[in-house]
């Protein structure tokens, strides 16, 4: 498959456009709420079209730094356009309220984000309906009825990180006038992009890895100008715009994804692979390891496994917890993707509210961890993994 890898000098200058500002080599913080007009006449050949001003007239229409970022994104994902939104979950809850409607059915992967599933159990408040299905190419032809409009799935999905087969998933979804949409935060555009494979858009939670620095919140859609500018047209309603401060760490954040990346899919693969096999650890979860049962597909469609690697300890709550505590360098932290490791207990951190039985039946132990490893070295993250597990 002829795939172009993005690298550093594509994360530096694809899609970096000269600024307004004469000599400003960053995109600078435009900071203003309403956009003017010169005159009458000029706000008429606007609003019909026929000026060359892109500008909104105003900034929940469009902010020139936000734009700026946006073209960024959509050169790194070779998507038409990309628009950015006040945080990951308005890109999918956005998403699926201007594609869906009563009667229509959404099949989503069982292991994908908690919230995008809640949000998917909130819209039978609107008359769709949800169905859950295994992340495999049988399972989705064999769920999609007539009613179904979007196959939503993500690679590596959270937290047990699979990989469905893209390729033949977006081809049975597309067999029946299926939508499919990818979550590609876990991948990134360095790892995978699902544009390439035939998904019709794409979404990030620009939160984790694209932003980098565990200091923003935004969200990504991606995809061709006919099915994203409708979206982005819903946004101006719904209002969960994406601010100019945020844009520009984001940007910022962009410039160095590939050199962050490496570092991150090294971490990933050595911590696996210190992990797998260790006496104080039940199974590991990682799909660059041949022991995980999306391997071979991984190693076919991404170009690496990413940072990302859950885990189950030997034992139960308190065990786990003994563990977490013990570790010296990451962040007891929900999130990923920044250059601070960050571990998260997900039965605590994610769904203490539910009981034991009930987290057992989505899938969530007692004794899960999901490690998101930062760019700290390799062998001070594996050393004080090892001095934790003693502990146990």
């Amino acid at each position: 498959m002829d795939r172009k890898r993005i690298n550093s000098t594509a994360c530096v200058h694809e899609g970096a456009q000269r600024s307004h500002i004469d000599g400003s080599v960053t995109v600078p913080i435009v900071h203003s709420a309403p956009f003017s007009f010169e005159s009458t006449r000029e706000l008429r050949e606007f609003m019909e079209g026929r000026s060359i001003r892109k500008q909104p007239e105003y900034g929940r229409m469009g902010n020139p730094t936000v734009a700026a970022v946006q073209t960024r994104i959509a050169a790194l994902e070779g998507a038409e356009q990309a628009t950015l939104f006040s945080s990951g979950m308005a890109a999918v809850t956005t998403l699926f309220l201007w594609y869906l409607k009563a009667g229509d059915r959404l099949l989503l992967t069982n292991d994908s984000y908690r919230r995008t599933r809640d949000f998917s159990y909130f819209l039978s408040k609107f008359g769709v309906e949800l169905d859950l299905v295994e992340p495999t190419a049988t399972a989705v032809e064999a769920a999609i009825r007539p009613e179904t409009r979007i196959l939503f799935t993500e690679i590596p999905s959270n937290p047990y990180l699979r990989v469905p087969d893209l390729s033949a998933v977006i081809k049975a979804a597309h067999s029946r006038g299926v939508m499919t949409v990818v979550d590609s935060t876990f991948a990134t555009p360095v790892n995978f992009r699902p544009l390439e494979v035939g998904a019709d858009l794409v979404t990030h939670s620009a939160t984790k890895y694209l932003g980098g620095h565990n200091d923003l919140i935004a969200g990504v859609l991606a995809g061709r100008s006919e099915m994203v500018q409708p979206v982005a047209d819903f946004l101006t309603t719904l209002g969960g715009i994406c601010d100019p401060n945020t844009a520009f760490l984001l940007e910022r954040g962009l410039k160095t994804l590939d050199l962050r990346m490496q570092r991150h899919n090294l971490n990933g693969r050595r911590i696996a692979e210190f992990l797998d096999g260790h006496p104080k650890i039940e199974r590991v979860f990682y799909p660059g390891l041949p022991t995980h049962p999306d391997h071979a597909t991984a190693r076919r469609l991404l170009y690496d496994f990413g940072g990302v690697v859950t885990f189950l300890v030997r034992g139960g709550l308190e065990e786990t917890a003994r563990f977490v505590d013990h570790l010296r360098i990451p962040r007891l932290a929900p999130s990923l993707g920044g250059v601070e490791a960050l571990v998260d207990h997900v039965a605590l951190m994610s769904f203490w509210e539910l009981s034991a039985e009930e987290r057992r039946r989505v899938g969530v132990l007692d004794n899960l961890v999901r490690y998101a490893a930062g760019i700290e070295d390799p062998e001070d993250l594996i050393a004080d993994l090892d001095q934790a597990l003693a502990a146990v």
